[in-house]
């Protein structure tokens, strides 16, 4: 699962923090195997500010599900602040920690922290080598770069550790995956080069989610590795009810949480001029990317039957991929947002499942 997560900007914050934190418990007992859990500074909607604090509240707490940054924003932060905190969540977790990472999408984020103006994808590339970096050598460091310099030389004191990162408890480091948000992302290929993981948003066309998996093998390929399916993670907005009429409603519905969701994305994205992402003609004009018409584009909703199906047809259009990534909502009511996680993991998924296996 993945969560943003986003909410009507005037619920309670106390409210939606324990919700968010009660759908990651739930989906630890569903056995669900991840789940993220994204981070914005600057944004009402979006109310976890630091998710490696939200995750550390739930290390104690999950037994079996793995959860991941989702992501972390690194032009936000010094280098070797991330690299001590993910070391440190990593052993809080003892290797059940994913290291999700990104440039960061939130404008207001980024001008916030004074990199509007700046090339942070540049900043992004060498954030992580420098987190790397760390994690592979011993003070006193000396890592100088364009954006940050990381040294103890002048303070370190080794005999008694004062100067010393921690590592993390995975070796060498915890797996890194990243979110793909761009069609024919040459991001997926830069990722696939160093062996990270990407996982497609939930919010782009399905022929956009397509052609992720060629830019993936083109990275694999180039440094002489071999490209998995399982490697691929892709998130869907996916809503499951007892009847097709609570599906209808409350996933399309205009006063609903799939259509709330949407909403906010649109505006954020078509006006940031990426509006490209629920196109797939690129002569549509913007005015016609409306809230209701990408809810119906992109989110699969209905009883068990209708979900599997659409999933099926969804996995045959795009290609085979590892791990379906169930993107969360705003529990506007939590009895049908818990139901939707149970339906999916203890009846939708074992057909899914089934199905794909019958037809090898």
């Amino acid at each position: 699962m993945f969560m943003m997560p986003l909410h009507p900007k005037d619920r309670n914050v106390t409210q939606t923090l324990q919700e968010d934190r009660e759908a990651i418990l739930l989906a630890d007992k569903l056995g669900f195997s991840e789940a993220f859990v994204g981070e914005h500074v600057t944004d009402a909607a979006e109310t976890v500010t630091s998710c490696l604090i939200f995750l550390a509240s739930l290390a104690a707490e999950t037994k079996q599900i793995k959860l991941g940054s989702g992501t972390l924003n690194l032009p936000n932060m010094h280098p070797a602040h991330i690299a001590a905190q993910v070391a440190m969540i990593d052993h809080l977790l003892k290797g059940r920690f994913i290291m999700g990472i990104s440039p960061g999408g939130l404008m207001s984020d980024a001008e916030v922290f004074g990199n509007f103006e700046r090339n942070r994808n540049a900043m992004f590339v060498e954030s992580i080598n420098t987190i790397l970096k760390i994690w592979e050598s011993s003070p006193p460091y000396n890592i100088e770069g364009e954006f940050w310099k990381v040294s103890v030389a002048k303070t370190m004191i080794p005999e008694i550790g004062q100067g010393f990162i921690m590592k993390p408890f995975q070796h060498p480091h915890p797996p890194i995956v990243g979110t793909a948000v761009a069609p024919f992302s040459q991001g997926v290929t830069e990722m696939a080069k160093r062996g990270w993981g990407p996982i497609s948003a939930n919010f782009l066309m399905p022929e956009w989610v397509k052609s992720h998996w060629p830019k993936y093998v083109e990275g694999r390929t180039s440094v002489g590795a071999s490209a998995n399916t399982s490697e691929w993670r892709v998130a869907k907005s996916i809503f499951v009810a007892d009847d097709q009429a609570t599906a209808e409603k409350y996933a399309y519905g205009e006063d609903g949480p799939y259509h709330h969701y949407f909403k906010q994305l649109v505006r954020k994205l078509v006006g940031g001029g990426r509006g490209n992402v629920f196109k797939t003609d690129p002569n549509m004009p913007d005015s016609e990317i409306t809230p209701s018409y990408v809810t119906r584009k992109l989110v699969i909703a209905g009883t068990v039957d209708s979900v599997v199906h659409q999933l099926l047809e969804f996995r045959k259009f795009v290609g085979d991929f590892g791990n379906l990534v169930y993107a969360c909502h705003d529990w506007k009511d939590p009895v049908l947002g818990k139901r939707s996680m149970e339906l999916f993991a203890t009846e939708v998924m074992p057909r899914v499942n089934a199905a794909i296996a019958s037809s090898h």
